[in-house]
């Protein structure tokens, strides 16, 4: 199970921290990532991260803007955006795995726009 918290609306520029609480399946062992989807696009991968935290990982578009941490105490896995874009308003989804995503949270929609 997986919930994603942290979704609104922010102005070109701006920030915002989207967390996703874990439950239900050994969270320290799984690799983690954040995928997008845009009205009317396919998804895009944005961010993953190791089981352990010891590597993070960030697709071009979001690169030096988006940082992906977790903590395994807590099974919570965040995604701090900033300086961010129009073009990054897009349902954000935190789903279990860095290479395959075999589960995923319901979303939280975050709008870039003035």
């Amino acid at each position: 199970h997986l919930v994603e918290s942290g979704g609104g609306l922010a102005q070109p520029g701006g920030s915002l921290r989207l967390s996703c609480a874990a439950s239900g399946f050994a969270f320290s062992v799984h690799g983690m990532s954040w995928v997008r989807q845009a009205t009317g696009k396919g998804p895009e991968w944005v961010s993953g991260i190791l089981n352990d935290g010891s590597a993070t990982y960030y697709a071009d578009s979001v690169k030096g803007r988006f940082t992906i941490s977790r903590d395994n105490a807590k099974n919570t896995v965040d995604l701090q955006m900033s300086n961010l874009k129009p073009e990054d308003t897009a349902l954000y989804y935190c789903a279990r795995g860095r290479r395959v995503q075999d589960k995923w949270g319901q979303g939280t929609q975050v709008t870039v726009s003035s």
